[in-house]
């Protein structure tokens, strides 16, 4: 990432263990294509995307997740929530991405252009 390149000239250490306060270090890295992690449990979530392991399923339809936010999210559709208020109007939406789609129309900033 940039903030992991920009981290080479600045010297900061970005990352902490927990267990040791080492900093800066990736000790997991992955097998299949070198990428490296931080902590374990990031590792174990990255290396779904070459196995194509989906271990979180949705108990009210067929689909099924790689993560359990992915899962959070979808769910979304089967319980109606929409936990993302404008600030301008009584409108809410299920997901991030409507709503500032959505607060465009009060900034007058229209669709963003591609």
């Amino acid at each position: 990432t940039l903030i992991d390149h920009q981290s080479t000239y600045t010297g900061e250490k970005l990352y902490q263990c927990r267990q040791c306060n080492k900093a800066g270090e990736k000790p997991y890295q992955c097998s299949k294509c070198g990428k490296a992690f931080s902590e374990k449990c990031h590792l174990i979530t990255h290396q779904r995307t070459h196995t194509g392991e989906k271990p979180y399923l949705c108990s009210q339809c067929d689909k099924a997740f790689s993560h359990r936010g992915t899962l959070k999210i979808h769910q979304r559709r089967h319980t109606g929530e929409k936990p993302y208020e404008c600030s301008q109007c009584d409108k809410a939406f299920s997901y991030k991405s409507s709503l500032i789609k959505h607060q465009r129309i009060h900034t007058g900033a229209g669709p963003p252009k591609l």
